[in-house]
């Protein structure tokens, strides 16, 4: 307990400092990838999409990102072991982070789209299994976390395939695309913000005090997104299109149509990532500063402190503004050709499995479900559309970010523990 009165509050500033390092290094790759397929397609710029993801993902962190927080995250080890060891759990979190932050850094730095969920896993992992042996982890939960890079990343694909196959039949294939872009595109958006609404009422506000039924939950989605519908038919018909220039592009103009729907799901991905794996990033950190502020005494929740919501949403724009272009490029040029018409299926793809996801509780990573709908898309297309040097690259990035994050914080713990506790 004496480095906990002693060192308190150099323990808080290393915490802020690492919980920011975690933070730039998802924006750098989560964000990133988020916003990959709207920048792929050409329906935003990078310097847009960087805009759009820093007042979205920060609105989604500030509003829907939580009073509470699982001090532990996910659950994943057992807080009543620490019980006594309050110093081994700050360290443990610091290090936890540094090591998930680097990790992330690393991985943006080569272009590689991995899971921020997978990382801070990993790491805690780690750092529990050296400093108080493997019962202090529920190993059940980190199977089914293995079992998810398989089944999020078929279910996404699967969604986006048949999505795709939907919009060639309604509209590609039809005698007039451009006409039936206008009929469907509108219900499409329906479809959108509806599932998006869902996710933001189900997983986010809950956070701030609004506590809806089931019923009140599908009900205000429902009108939301009607409302959606009838702005984007208004706003659709008003836009002008030029037949010539689907000389050039056999299906220019539908592309266009598509385009804004493409604005709509960027904006509405980067709230619902906002609020949810944001507070996963500062779930540590909220567990050091707790710790230290009662003095050494772990409890099962805690509060936010005001200032560390504010810190990851910062962190996460500038790791995005600064990083975040080689993994926005893996994304949304690497793995397959995107049009905006694809790039809608996949984002619907990913926004739908995250929602079936969190009703079943399963730990799934936002990444590995968008990385599964693009290839599910370039799928509907053909294997030869598909980029497969570039699929296994990112298939073994994600095998390798468990045991890495692990291996990292085992190290940084060591570290810290030889210089602070010795």
């Amino acid at each position: 307990m004496d480095i906990i009165a002693n060192y308190g509050t150099v323990l808080v500033l290393l915490a802020a400092f690492v919980g920011f390092l975690m933070a730039w290094g998802i924006g750098a790759n989560d964000v990133a990838n988020a916003m990959g397929t709207s920048v792929g397609t050409r329906s935003l710029t990078v310097k847009q999409a960087i805009i759009i993801a820093m007042v979205f993902e920060f609105a989604g962190a500030y509003l829907a990102g939580g009073e509470v927080t699982s001090t532990i995250r996910k659950g994943i080890i057992d807080s009543s072991a620490f019980v006594g060891h309050a110093d081994v759990l700050v360290l443990g979190m610091i290090a936890s982070l540094l090591a998930a932050g680097i990790w992330l850094i690393v991985a943006s730095h080569y272009g590689w789209p991995v899971s921020t969920t997978h990382s801070i896993i990993g790491a805690i992992i780690g750092f529990a299994t050296v400093a108080l042996g493997s019962d202090a982890v529920q190993w059940g939960k980190t199977l089914g976390i293995v079992g998810s890079w398989i089944i999020t990343p078929a279910i996404s694909g699967l969604i986006a395939y048949f999505i795709f196959v939907s919009v060639q039949r309604f509209i590609f294939d039809t005698e007039d695309p451009l006409k039936n872009a206008k009929r469907f595109v509108p219900v499409y958006m329906f479809l959108t913000a509806f599932v998006i609404s869902l996710v933001t009422l189900k997983k986010g506000l809950s956070h701030i005090g609004l506590h809806l039924s089931n019923g009140e939950d599908w009900l205000y989605s429902f009108l939301a997104s009607l409302v959606v519908m009838i702005g984007g038919y208004l706003f659709i018909g008003r836009k002008q299109y030029n037949p010539s220039d689907d000389k050039d592009m056999g299906f220019a103009n539908v592309e266009k149509v598509f385009a804004i729907l493409m604005v709509l799901t960027a904006c509405a991905m980067a709230f619902a990532h906002g609020s949810n794996d944001v507070a996963n990033a500062i779930g540590p950190l909220s567990a050091v500063v707790s710790v230290v502020e009662a003095g050494g005494v772990i409890a099962s929740k805690s509060s936010i402190a005001w200032w560390i919501l504010p810190l990851g949403g910062f962190g996460i724009v500038l790791g995005l503004a600064v990083m975040g272009k080689k993994v926005m490029a893996t994304v949304g040029t690497g793995i397959t050709h995107l049009t905006p018409s694809r790039g809608f299926a996949a984002q619907f793809a990913t926004a739908t499995t995250v929602v079936l996801a969190s009703g079943t509780g399963l730990p799934i990573s936002t990444t590995q479900t968008l990385v599964g709908a693009i290839m599910g898309v370039g799928l509907a297309r053909g294997i030869a559309a598909l980029n497969l040097s570039v699929i296994r690259n990112i298939v073994v990035s994600w095998v390798v970010t468990l045991p890495a994050g692990a291996l990292l914080s085992i190290i940084i713990f060591w570290i810290l523990e030889a210089l602070i506790l010795s």
